[in-house]
This record gives structure tokens, C-alpha cells and sequence, in this order.
């Protein structure tokens, strides 16, 4: 089975490195190896490697261990909390249909 590609626009891709950068001075202030915490996070160190870049073919498993072992699985709760757009559609009461309607069997 190929490898399906991640196409990212330009923006989600420097949203997910600088994602990389911080959980790299994370590890810098604990003063840990990538080594140590690619072993704690049980991922290999070119995993660990690429998520430093901010990879999008990282697994979001692979990142989450790797918030755990520096402590900050927390901030994965942050994510989408303060939807500001969701909160603007649900107070202007526009709903969405759950299913696209369906067709006739004659057309």
C-alpha cells in the first residue's frame, strides 16, 4: 500500500515547524538528549529528529509521546479550545446538514 502525501498549504507548514522548534527548546531547558528522549518516548531518533522539524508524516501518537515525556501532554488540551469561529456560527444558529441529501434512483 503507497504512502499517502500530506499536502499542506505553506502556513500549516510553518505552524508545524515552529511546533518543532518549541518542543525542541523544551528538551533544551531540560537539558535532555534527543537521544534520551526519543528512548522515554519509545519512537526512534529519526522519528524524534523529524519531529523536531515539525514533519507532517509524523504520527500525532509519536508527538504526543514525546509531549509526555517533557511533561506537557496538558497543553495537547489547549488545541481548538477557544473556537472562536465555531462559537460566531453556533450563536448565529446556522447549522449544517449531517448527510448530503440523497439522490433519486431515476436521475
Amino acid at each position: 500500500m503507497a504512502k499517502k502525501k500530506h499536502v499542506l498549504l505553506p502556513r500549516s507548514l510553518r505552524i508545524l515547524s515552529e511546533f518543532g522548534e518549541n518542543i525542541k527548546l523544551a528538551r533544551l531547558r531540560r537539558k535532555l538528549s534527543s537521544d534520551q528522549v526519543a528512548e522515554r518516548a519509545n519512537i526512534s531518533r529519526p522519528t524524534y529528529t523529524e519531529i523536531e522539524k515539525g514533519s507532517p508524516n509524523v504520527s500525532i501518537g509519536s508527538y504526543f509521546s514525546v509531549l509526555q515525556v517533557l511533561g506537557l501532554e496538558k497543553d495537547f488540551l489547549l488545541i481548538a479550545k477557544d473556537d472562536i469561529l465555531g462559537r460566531k456560527l453556533q450563536d448565529a444558529k446556522i447549522t449544517t446538514q449531517k448527510r448530503a441529501p440523497k439522490r433519486l434512483s431515476n436521475e
